[in-house]
């Protein structure tokens, strides 16, 4: 059944609504690689490498 327009308080609506819109934080594993922290299911930044083969090939200062 539907309730007024009124009826419901502006505090009961957002604190209704508030519960889907707060953030989650991501979530963060380590390359088994190198150790630096990295998304899920991403190539990692540091050493290029993803579920153990290298992906990137990563230049360093020295092969310039």
């Amino acid at each position: 059944m539907a309730v007024p327009k009124r009826r419901v308080s502006r505090s009961k609506q957002g604190s209704r609504r508030s519960a889907n819109t707060r953030l989650t934080p991501f979530q963060v594993q380590y390359c088994p690689q190198c150790g630096e922290p990295v998304r899920p299911h991403r190539v990692c930044p540091n050493c290029g490498y993803y579920q153990g083969r290298e992906v990137i090939k990563m230049t360093t200062d020295e092969e310039k």
